[in-house]
């Protein structure tokens, strides 16, 4: 049996539920059940949130078919563990806990000291150019982000769909069915082989009081060309493409 791999999602790690139901010996169909009853039970308590323990995935089967999935932190796969008993439960344990300190140790071992931390004063004067050349990196690339993640040219899927007659639902499952995005999570992801083309961004947006980021798929100029392209080829145009070819 393959050794289980965790999943970085935005800087935590997780466990693929197909990955855990390999692990305790269970069905994956199953364990989602499981999963969906866990969070119908968690979500009512305002105290607490189903995402700090089961994250809304999904993947590509073998046939090509989107198929949901679950990503488990580390708390998720304590909650699962919590819910088995006997042997198998104690094997889960041991193997996640296992997993998850081993990504935390790789993490620490490899991490450069900060340079106020080095004794040696050329090992320290050596660390602190990195650090400031790593600044100075940084610094251009946040205000690029700010200023593209904030820019008002940038379209949502509803303001194009209204150009189609169609609800923003509508035209995502459109889109969906064109192979031109998918869903990841609750999130719209372009297929690989349109990204970083220019087409769209993700524009991050806080919920919850600031406790979280979603980020949303947003079209650039050069997107809404492309989407209209695309869709041409499969003689689907705007409203008032449409009303032009209308026979006077």
């Amino acid at each position: 049996m393959n050794q289980p791999q965790l999943f970085n999602f935005h800087g935590q790690p997780t466990l693929d539920s197909r990955e855990v139901a390999k692990m305790i010996g269970k069905n994956h169909a199953h364990l989602m059940r499981d999963i969906h009853r866990y969070i119908n039970d968690i979500n009512p308590n305002p105290k607490l949130d189903s995402a700090q323990f089961f994250i809304e995935s999904t993947y590509e089967d073998a046939n090509g078919q989107v198929r949901p999935c679950y990503l488990l932190t580390k708390q998720g796969c304590e909650f699962v563990a919590n819910k088995m008993t006997g042997k198998k439960g104690t094997e889960f344990t041991a193997q996640y806990v296992s997993l998850f300190n081993q990504m935390q140790y790789e993490q620490l071992t490899h991490r450069k000291p900060d340079s106020y931390m080095i004794d040696d004063p050329v090992k320290r004067a050596e660390r602190w150019i990195e650090e400031r050349k790593a600044y100075e990196a940084l610094v251009p690339k946040a205000k690029y982000f700010d200023e593209q993640m904030h820019n008002p040219g940038l379209m949502t899927v509803t303001e194009i769909a209204k150009d189609y007659g169609m609800s923003a639902a509508d035209f995502n499952r459109l889109l969906h069915d064109c192979h031109i995005q998918f869903k990841q999570g609750k999130h719209w992801v372009l297929y690989q082989k349109y990204a970083g083309k220019g087409y769209a961004q993700y524009e991050g947006y806080a919920y919850n009081d600031n406790k979280g980021v979603h980020n949303n798929l947003k079209w650039t100029q050069k997107g809404k060309k492309f989407i209209h392209d695309e869709l041409a080829k499969r003689s689907i145009r705007p409203v008032l493409e449409q009303m032009d070819l209308l026979p006077e």
